[in-house]
């Protein structure tokens, strides 16, 4: 199949087709597919810019320096948050590949995006890669933003990251009564979530 047949399979209403196509195009060696997928992160057609997010992630770690540079450079929100999101699915495909540090530099940076979709989004991306760097992210960025609903978000992604520093940071946010309430109302749901997860853990540690 070419891969033009490929990319009108993207924009398919039937989730198989597309997952089909997906893969077909994570596996092909063409190197248009890279810079194809990248342009299509800011489309209207929501099927396909999912779909092209999607894909970038099955590609796998090479679409991390592109995306990377969409993520912190594009002029368009809805690109910066596609690239965003696309790098998460890099960490859900790829589990086992250890997260570029470029990355990680530049998730750090996007948690502090003015726009709710990029910073929020990379809130979520680094609770995907959910390594003790992340955490370190994620506190910090918790530390020092005064915006109430991405320290919500971040509350709450620490309820799902298997770091055994979560439950300590969490309950300091319960206890700080300067602290806004609704954002330590979410601390206390995060904290009773990740005793689940901790007590969940298989037999010899995170894996």
């Amino acid at each position: 199949m070419s891969i033009d047949t490929l990319f009108d399979q993207l924009k398919h209403p039937n989730p198989h087709m597309r997952d089909r196509a997906m893969w077909e195009l994570a596996e092909a060696t063409d190197e248009t597919i890279i810079p194809r997928l990248m342009a299509a992160l800011d489309e209207e057609d929501t099927t396909y810019r999912r779909a092209a997010v999607k894909t970038l992630g099955a590609v796998g770690p090479t679409t991390v320096p592109p995306l990377v540079e969409a993520m912190l450079n594009s002029d368009n929100v809805t690109a910066r948050g596609s690239a965003v999101k696309a790098l998460a699915q890099v960490a859900i495909c790829y589990p086992d590949i250890p997260f570029s540090e470029a990355g990680m530099q530049g998730l750090a940076k996007a948690v502090h995006d003015d726009n709710p979709v990029v910073n929020i989004a990379a809130v979520m991306a680094l609770g995907e890669i959910a390594t003790p760097e992340a955490f370190d992210i994620l506190l910090e960025a918790f530390k020092t933003t005064d915006n109430i609903a991405l320290s919500v978000t971040i509350a709450n992604t620490f309820g799902s990251i298997k770091d055994s520093r979560g439950a300590e940071v969490l309950q300091t946010i319960i206890d700080d009564e300067s602290i806004e309430g609704y954002v330590r109302e979410s601390a206390i749901s995060a904290l009773s979530r990740l005793e689940l997860v901790m007590n969940n853990q298989p037999p010899g540690g995170a894996s």
